[in-house]
């Protein structure tokens, strides 16, 4: 049965020369190149490349890797956005320090007018935290 089957699908229906495709078949059969000698191994390199794509290659494509992860996409929008707040929040701390000095050292200055200024440095370094 194998032998029957392998017969017919080796079969080609007679070639007619007058069929217009037949005529492009054969231009393009003349035309095409021939394959280089070390096609297949080409082809079975770059298949084996593009489904291992464990292999990086530099620094950039890891940081990519890294990146594409939506985990970690989100774990670093959430720490940009804690690291702006304590930056902020570090900022509003030492501007309210600075607004505490100086409201120190105006009472000080409207108690006693004569106070000099190692007077005021003093109250100022007892202030600040």
């Amino acid at each position: 049965m194998n032998g029957i089957r392998s017969d017919l699908f080796s079969m080609q229906p007679p070639k007619d020369p007058n069929d217009p495709l037949e005529l492009l078949f054969e231009r393009s059969r003349n035309a095409a190149p021939e394959p280089a000698e070390n096609l297949e191994s080409t082809v079975w390199r770059r298949i084996a490349a593009a489904e291992n794509p464990g292999r990086l290659g530099g620094l950039l494509d890891r940081i990519e890797a890294i990146f594409a992860r939506p985990s970690f996409k989100v774990a670093f929008v959430a720490g940009c956005v804690l690291f702006g707040l304590l930056l902020a929040e570090t900022r509003v701390s030492q501007m309210q320090a600075k607004r505490s000095v100086q409201f120190v050292q105006s009472y000080l200055r409207q108690i006693d007018p004569q106070l000099d200024d190692v007077g005021t440095q003093s109250a100022s370094a007892s202030v600040q935290p």
